[in-house]
């Protein structure tokens, strides 16, 4: 049985995970060990980040630069669809941080397939992630899921371990339009924390489910990374 949304409900559409950003001690190493075992690219690189993705219109990683060591905190692990992927295979990045491959279709594209969280109350966790635009899917067990797109988040009971030094940095979900999704989330009662102007992307970012930061992002018409 899926969860219903309940509350608020933002006025946005959001359309797929447009990334998950992680902090890591070293993301260049981080990279390079997700680059060894799938066929992705480093489509920007900065002296504070990485971004790896097949292209720019899936769902990519971003590896921020940060002190080490890492901790899990509410982060379970990433899933990644991969079109030869063998079932329950994985790859370990180090500092706690694995990434799934789960076989997506033959003729599909590496991408972002889900996020998994750890916590308190996945059913609760589930209805404000529904707030934000994501549908509802059926649980699995004890485990609730949200779907965007061909994607989606997956929320695991328990109680994330308290710690300074999160792996989990923001979720990035694309949107139409940050100006309708500020209006909503304002309208809404949420805490927006910040407004990013960039030169081919706008997003706000929005204090989310669990404490979780949840970026809203626009691609602009000039929209190109290399």
């Amino acid at each position: 049985m899926a969860v219903e949304s309940v509350g608020y409900q933002l006025d946005v559409n959001p359309t797929i995970i447009d990334h998950v950003a992680l902090y890591v001690s070293d993301p260049q190493r981080t990279a390079a060990a997700l680059l060894a075992r799938l066929p992705l690219r480093i489509l920007e690189e900065t002296d504070d980040f990485v971004l790896v993705g097949r292209s720019p219109e899936l769902g990519k990683l971003t590896f921020f630069s940060a002190s080490s060591p890492r901790e899990q905190g509410q982060l379970l692990r990433i899933g990644m669809a991969v079109p030869c992927a063998m079932a329950s295979s994985s790859v370990d990045l180090g500092e706690e941080l694995t990434v799934e491959l789960v076989p997506g279709p033959r003729d599909g594209e590496v991408t972002l397939d889900h996020v998994a969280l750890r916590v308190p109350d996945p059913v609760s966790s589930a209805r404000a992630w529904l707030e934000l635009g994501l549908e509802p899917m059926e649980r699995v067990g004890t485990i609730e899921r949200a779907r965007i797109g061909d994607a989606f988040v997956e929320l695991h009971p328990g109680a994330a371990a308290q710690t300074r030094r999160p792996l989990l940095n923001h979720v990035g979900l694309l949107v139409e339009s940050v100006d309708d999704a500020h209006a909503s989330a304002v309208d809404a009662g949420l805490e927006v924390r910040r407004l990013v102007e960039a030169e081919n992307s706008r997003a706000i970012f929005l204090t989310g489910p669990d404490g979780v930061e949840v970026e809203l992002v626009q691609h602009l018409p000039s929209f190109a990374l290399v």
